[in-house]
């Protein structure tokens, strides 16, 4: 029989401590609320060691080294929208990344879930995705996303100074290394050790008017090239459109008259379409050991989808409309059970990633490893000159030509991979169907699915392709690679200036808080003065943003009916 268990004594106070009453005092109130915070505001270092600190890693005379969880907290402040339904919303979207500039806001009518109250003057920072650093100063009251930390006003804090710091790269580092997974999102608590070198209060004012000054000019010449590679991108559509429509070689066509009508070119790619099948068909029927005895089995041939060419614009003497479904011999996507066969192999498994509106582009790979003699391999197998469409997806309507011969390189299900019966068309073909005025026209119209977009094989062999002498095709594709290739490398040029100044903007924001933007002032506020203060602002914005959460009317949803208590 088991021993009784001793029964657990009751903890006696002290025999000098008053009497329970059943109420904490002021003291007790101070301590629960302490406890409540627990870890995620940490004791403050003395100021003469956060001096002697400062001094050791090389900062200016006045400066204090401490940690972002030393000096803010951010709010917890919650509300219902449907109880502020004419505040602004602020959601991730609505902040760019890296650039602190807020694109838009939404209505806090549209929600349904809480949010975070912000007021103007506070610093959002978004924890999900830290690689994108989206931080923003507010401008406003209003409501956020709970995707958003939220760090109040700090007296001897200046916000705008301290959403640079958590905009430096550095920041950003250490708070991806925090994170991991398919959605990473960072916690106040991991973030708190970060170092933050603080400056004077005076000083920190100081350093925010030098850094507004040399970061507008940086920005400045940003939105310059942004602007530029804006107009390069109306240019290439420009270009595209004046190509498949034929007025960029408007005056060419004055020299050179076409040897052929719209119809007879029509009718000769009609019948190559039908030599390769029967090609195909021949190919097929010696592999497996079959002598045709006559030519009944050409009655199989699938006829093409044609076009209303009469709905159609008119076209350039020459040319001639002919739908995707009568320039192709194979039509087809790769294949859906290929996921155990990923991450060995020689073979390429091309994604939609690989998709560019410029081109094949072959820097990513999904390494796959089909069995041999896998019946999708040969369907699925890239070839010269075929083309690539990505039809699932937020991608969809994308599309390349395949510019060498590639092997062991198959599609995957979200690419469809078209193959013309005329291989020299598939430059042509593209530039129609990259055009944002035409063939991209034609696919935003036949898309579905608002959540995932869809293209059919239907719609892509229905989509209307004009055609223009091969003498003219030649000559448009050389012009179109000219012109392309020169704005290419303006592009080029573009990008690096905004690399460039980039780094410049990172480079000032070091210097910055290193102290070295500024002169130092010997007449300033020691920084390490105001770390006792920032430790009781925080905790007291903590502590009023749980009280507005508390004062709040909540709602509670219990089987259905709701409750307002």
């Amino acid at each position: 029989m088991p021993e009784p268990r001793p029964k657990r004594r009751a903890n006696k106070p002290p025999a000098n401590s008053p009497a329970p009453t059943g109420r904490k005092t002021s003291a007790q109130g101070k301590a629960h609320r302490a406890a409540a915070l627990g870890s995620r505001i940490p004791k403050n270092p003395s100021p003469a060691r956060a001096t002697q600190n400062a001094e050791a890693t090389g900062l200016p005379p006045g400066w204090a080294t401490t940690t972002l969880g030393e000096i803010c907290a951010p709010s917890r402040a919650r509300a219902h929208p449907q109880d502020e339904p004419d505040l602004p919303y602020v959601g991730l979207e609505h902040v760019e990344s890296q650039t602190m500039r807020l694109l838009g806001r939404g209505k806090t009518s549209d929600l349904k879930s809480s949010s975070v109250r912000f007021s103007e003057g506070d610093v959002l920072y978004g924890k999900m995705r830290p690689y994108l650093n989206k931080v923003w100063l507010a401008e406003f009251d209003g409501l956020c996303s709970a995707e958003f930390l939220v760090f109040p006003k700090t007296e001897g804090l200046n916000s705008q100074l301290f959403a640079y710091r958590l905009n430096s790269d550095d920041f950003v580092k250490f708070a991806n290394r925090q994170v991991s997974g398919d959605r990473p999102r960072v916690d106040f608590d991991k973030l708190a050790s970060f170092p933050y070198p603080l400056a004077p209060t005076a000083e920190q004012d100081r350093i925010i008017a030098k850094l507004d000054a040399v970061l507008s000019r940086i920005a400045a010449g940003e939105a310059a090239a942004q602007r530029a590679l804006k107009r390069l991108d109306s240019y290439r559509a420009a270009v595209l459109h004046a190509a498949v429509t034929g007025e960029l070689t408007r005056e060419w066509r004055k020299t050179h008259e076409p040897k052929e009508t719209g119809a007879q070119l029509l009718k000769r790619l009609l019948d190559e379409r039908r030599a390769r099948w029967e090609e195909a068909e021949l190919e097929r029927f010696h592999a497996a050991g079959i002598i045709p005895n006559d030519d009944k089995w050409k009655e199989r041939y699938p006829r093409p989808t044609k076009v209303d060419a009469s709905k159609l614009p008119e076209l350039p003497e020459g040319w001639t409309w002919i739908s995707l479904d009568q320039l192709t011999i194979h039509l087809t996507s790769g294949s859906r059970d290929w996921t155990r066969y990923y991450g060995k192999g020689s073979g390429t498994f091309l994604m939609a990633q690989n998709i560019r509106k410029n081109g094949l582009d072959l820097s990513f790979r999904q390494a796959v490893d089909p069995p041999p003699g896998n019946r999708d391999c040969q369907r699925s197998q890239v070839a010269k000159g075929d083309i690539l469409v990505t039809i699932v997806g937020a991608n969809t309507g994308d599309v390349c030509v395949v510019p060498i011969e590639l092997t062991e390189h198959y599609v995957c299900q979200s690419v469809a991979l078209l193959r013309l019966a005329t291989p020299s068309l598939s430059h042509f073909v593209w530039l129609y169907l990259a055009s944002d005025q035409d063939g991209q026209k034609q696919w935003r119209m036949m898309t579905y699915g608002a959540g995932r977009p869809h293209l059919g094989f239907e719609h892509l062999r229905l989509t209307a392709i004009p055609v223009p002498p091969c003498i003219e095709q030649a000559a448009i594709v050389r012009e179109v690679g000219q012109r392309l290739a020169a704005a290419d490398r303006l592009s080029v040029t573009l990008n690096h200036q905004l690399a460039h100044a980039r780094a410049a903007r990172q480079a000032v924001m070091r210097e910055a808080f290193a102290g070295r933007l500024v002169p130092q002032n010997p007449d300033d506020a020691q920084a390490s003065e105001m770390l006792p203060r920032q430790s009781k602002d925080s905790s007291r914005a903590v502590t009023r943003s749980r009280s507005k959460s508390q004062n709040s009317p909540r709602r509670r949803r219990t089987e259905g009916l709701v409750f307002q208590p």
